[in-house]
Parts: C-alpha cells; structure tokens; sequence
C-alpha cells in the first residue's frame, strides 16, 4: 500500500489545506446539521449519561443543566468559533501555522493526536463490551483501571485491530457508513428512553417525576463515586466539547459555511445527543442497577442489552466503532503533519497499536468524564491564541499572525501561552482544589491575556505601519 493508492481511495479531492476555501465549495446550513447531529450522537453518549447516575446527579440538577450547558456550547461555536471560520476559511493547523510556526504547531499535532489516540481506545473498549456478551466476559466495574482478565485482552486487541485494518483503508467509506448509521442509533436512543421507563413503573406524568427523582437520578452518588452539582453538569455539557468550539478545532469544518449563522446548525447535534442520547443511557444504566442491585460492573454493553437486547448491544459496538474509526484516521493525519515522509498507512497503523493497547485499560472509559475535560483543557489555549490574533491584533498594536510575519518557524507568544496557561490551570487544581470541569473558563482568558500581552512585545506594528 502506498500513497498513490491512498490518493486513489480518497479520490484525489481538494480539501484546501493550505489555501481559503473558494466560493464554489461553501455550503449552506442544511450541510451542517446532518454532520453535527451523527458526530454527537456516538459511543461516548453510552458512558456520559450513565456516570452522570453514578456520581449522583439529581433530576432536576440534570435537566436544567443540561439545557443551560448545551446552550453554552451552541453560542460558543456560533459566536466565537464560526466568525473566525467564515472569515479566514482556513483549517485549524494552517491558521496555527501562520500564528505559532511550524515548529510549534508541531508539538500540538502530537498532543492532539495522542488525545484522540486515547479516545478512540475509550471507544474500541465500549464496543468490547458488547462483543464479549456472547462469551459471558467479565466486565470491568466503576473503580478498576486495569483489565480483570486475559479475555478482556485479547477481546479488546482484536476489536482494535480490525477498527485499524478499516482505518487504512482511508476515511471515505467509514464517513459514510457513519451517516447512514447515525439516524438509526439516536432511534436507538429514544426506544431505550421510553422502554426503560416502562420498566422502571412509569405509566403517567405524575410517575415519571416520581421515578426520574426517586430511582435513576436520586443525587445519591454510587459507592466510591463523587457527587456532582448541577455546576458539574454545566460545564460538563458546555466543555464536553471545548477543543471544537473555543478550542477552535471545528475552524477546519466550519470554514465550508457560506455564512458564519451555520454555525447554529450544532444545535440539533448537541440537544440530541448531548441532552436526549444522555438522558436515555441514564435511564438504561438506573434499569441495569435495579435489575443487578448492589453491582458495581460499568458496561455499556450489558447495559444496553438489559432492556434493548440484541438491538442495543449491536447499537453499542456500531457507536463504539464508528466514533473509533474517524478518531484513528484522525490522529494518524495528525501525526502525518509531523511525519510527512512516512507513509500515511503505517502512521495509522502504528495509531491504532497505540489505540488498541490504551483500550485494554478501563480506566479510559470510567474516567471519560476527567479524560475528555482534560482533552479539551489541553488543546484550548491555542484556540485562545487565534481568536486573541484574529480580533486583538489591530486594536492592541501587534501583527497579526505574528509567525507568518516574522517568516519565523517558531512564535514564542504563543509556545509562551499554551504553556503558561496549562501552568495556570494545573496551580487552581493542585493549591485551590479546582476540578478539572471548571478550569477552560478561566485558563481561556489567561491565554488570551498572555498571549496579547507578549506578542505587543515581540511583534510591534511600526509607527509607519500604524500611520
């Protein structure tokens, strides 16, 4: 296999890495809402919902914070991070390039790719719950990090390998196996909302509020789980998703929008997947509890299989698969900008041995909630240093895209703001006991701070210039 053959499997598109995307290729709102609503409703829906039951979230606190969390996250992307998009029309690592330099954007590149690499695993190993149902495999529970035997091994390394082998293969086909599966699994969803119920008691209005407070989110965290306020839950739902939107990931994506409003398309994406697909797996996880009292086994396969059967365990490993697959080829192309003489394939391959070794943990998959705040904490700064260039640099008195201007490889303001911002963020939690859920809001405006700060320093305009 070679890159003419990867060339030919992705059919020698466009993608316009390195230039703005011309008008002919801009897409209206419609493009958009598909795209989002798939992506958002995936594997990670069948652990989120479920440990939010586990660490004691109460209804109420649910539901309000879910609405105000996920209306968070739809601003964020519609105001802050489509503008730059529509107006630049550039992906997220040229832009970085431009504003960091190629050395530094280097070094995100491999952070972002060992984050996805992490989360495919989490991934591969949801769908292993599912695959080792017919083998009655002992399942891992709330408070293991490491795997309970050699048949969850071997059943995880499988699962990753075949996820690999479809990697490889390029991204075309598993693209669009994703969208014609998507409508199917949040279908998936709202069965398993309304047969959960029924097996819970709920016959009316009056016993639905009944059980939803009393006997799935009772704000009672299981043992050896923390409690979580309604706070958690907000910035959870806002954050879940911070290296797209504030993060500025999504530039890649929304930069194909005719008009920054498109930016509002997440909406269907975020409320379905993020407030139904949530909702639903808690109440599939309080049928799974009620049915196995005392159980401390986290399995969203088992879980799913308890009141769908068959339906829900399938729908599980799809969900699991098809968010794994796109991660993988994702992180392989991110370490292709890092390795650019190595062939694409085996970049990917050497991902997925990553992946699949990472998957065998469970401590991935229980601990989704801290792994994917601390995701988004890492990559935010940067998304701070492009929306700080893009709307600070005249008004404060520096050039924009400081690295591209200089003809310099390297931007300290920016290798400065990444770093000094993390540092920020790690001194709330180690001296303040901040949890990591709440440490992107402040870390953002450090960022943009430092690094508005440092680049009047290095990158001046000249007083001709400002004349």
């Amino acid at each position: 296999m070679s890159n003419r053959f990867f060339k030919k499997i992705v059919g020698g598109t466009n993608e316009f890495e390195r230039t703005p995307v011309p008008e002919q290729s801009l897409k209206g709102s419609r493009s958009f809402l598909g795209m989002y609503a798939g992506e958002h409703t995936a594997g990670t829906e069948f652990v989120i919902g479920p440990l939010f039951v586990a660490h004691g979230v109460s209804a109420g606190d649910l539901v309000f914070g879910l609405l105000i969390g996920n209306l968070l996250a739809v601003l964020s992307w519609a105001l802050i991070t489509a503008p730059i998009a529509t107006a630049k029309r550039m992906t997220l690592y040229y832009q970085l390039e431009r504003i960091a330099g190629k050395n530094v954007v280097r070094w995100y590149n491999l952070v972002n790719a060992l984050m996805f690499c992490f989360l495919a695993g989490s991934m591969i190993a949801v769908s292993a719950t599912a695959v080792g149902i017919p083998f009655d495999l002992e399942m891992p529970t709330l408070t293991d990090w490491f795997p309970r035997t050699a048949g969850w091994v071997v059943t995880v390394l499988l699962l990753g390998a075949v996820v690999t082998l479809v990697a490889i293969q390029g991204y075309s086909q598993v693209s669009k196996f994703a969208n014609v599966m998507s409508p199917w699994m949040i279908l998936i969803f709202f069965s398993a909302a309304i047969v959960g119920l029924s097996q819970l008691g709920v016959g009316s209005a009056e016993s639905l509020v009944s059980v939803a407070q009393e006997v799935i989110w009772n704000g009672v965290p299981l043992p050896g789980m923390s409690r979580f306020s309604v706070w958690h839950v907000i910035f959870f739902a806002w954050f879940c998703n911070m290296a797209m939107h504030i993060g500025m990931s999504d530039l890649t994506i929304l930069r194909y929008a005719r008009s920054w409003k498109a930016g509002f398309a997440v909406f269907g994406g975020v409320y379905l997947g993020h407030f139904v697909a949530w909702i639903a797996s808690g109440i599939l996880y309080a049928v799974f509890l009620q049915a196995n009292s005392g159980s401390q086994e986290f399995a969203p396969g088992p879980i799913a299989y308890q009141t769908l059967g068959i339906a829900g365990a399938i729908c599980v490993v799809i969900a699991g698969w098809t968010t794994a697959n796109p991660t993988i080829y994702r992180a392989g192309l991110a370490l292709q900008g890092i390795f650019p003489k190595v062939a694409t394939w085996k970049i990917t391959a050497v991902v997925g041995g990553i992946t699949s070794l990472a998957a065998c943990f469970p401590a991935l998959v229980m601990k989704l909630l801290d792994f994917v705040a601390l995701y988004g904490l890492l990559l935010m700064p940067m998304g701070a240093v492009i929306f700080a260039d893009f709307y600070f640099s005249q008004k404060m008195g520096f050039r924009s895209e400081g690295a591209l201007s200089s003809k310099s490889e390297f931007s300290l303001p920016a290798l400065m703001s990444w770093v000094l911002t993390l540092a920020f963020c790690l001194g709330l939690n180690l001296f303040y006991g901040v949890e990591i859920f709440f440490l992107g809001l402040p870390g953002w405006f450090v960022a943009v701070a430092i690094f508005v700060a440092l680049s009047k320093v290095k990158y001046p305009v000249s007083k001709s210039l400002a004349a």
